[in-house]
């Protein structure tokens, strides 16, 4: 049995996925717990909090350590890096070619065995720069 096979439907987790599907922002677990409790009133944060370990540890969504202590998450699980605002805290998605050159590098300076990498860049966004 696959660690995947191993989860059992919830009505909770099926909203924050639902959320998340439908979401162009990457949301703080207290975002997320704050527009699931719309539908599920009696919802704990802790309950957010472990369903969105649990989508994370199977893969299912990408947790985002966006520089400010709160992490975002995030349901596009394709390879892609993020850009965070130093100013507002909006976290973008960048496309970018995956450079599989810094997973071989990563994995010669550590001697582990690199499986992929996540990038976060820090700066100052166009809607930041233009309010200026």
């Amino acid at each position: 049995m696959n660690e995947n096979s191993k989860k059992r439907y919830s009505r909770q987790r099926e909203c924050i996925v639902e959320f998340l599907k439908n979401t162009e922002i990457h949301p703080t677990a207290n975002m997320i717990y704050d527009k699931v409790r719309e539908e599920i009133p009696n919802i704990s944060l802790g309950t957010v909090y472990r369903n969105l370990s649990e989508l994370t540890r199977f893969g299912e969504i990408i947790k985002i350590e966006s520089g400010d202590g709160a992490e975002r998450y995030d349901m596009r699980i394709v390879p892609h890096s993020h850009f965070v605002c130093k100013n507002c805290g909006e976290v973008s998605d960048l496309f970018l070619d995956c450079d599989k050159e810094l997973d071989k590098i990563a994995a010669s300076v550590s001697g582990a065995e690199v499986a992929s990498h996540n990038l976060v860049f820090n700066g100052v966004c166009q809607k930041c720069i233009s309010k200026k």
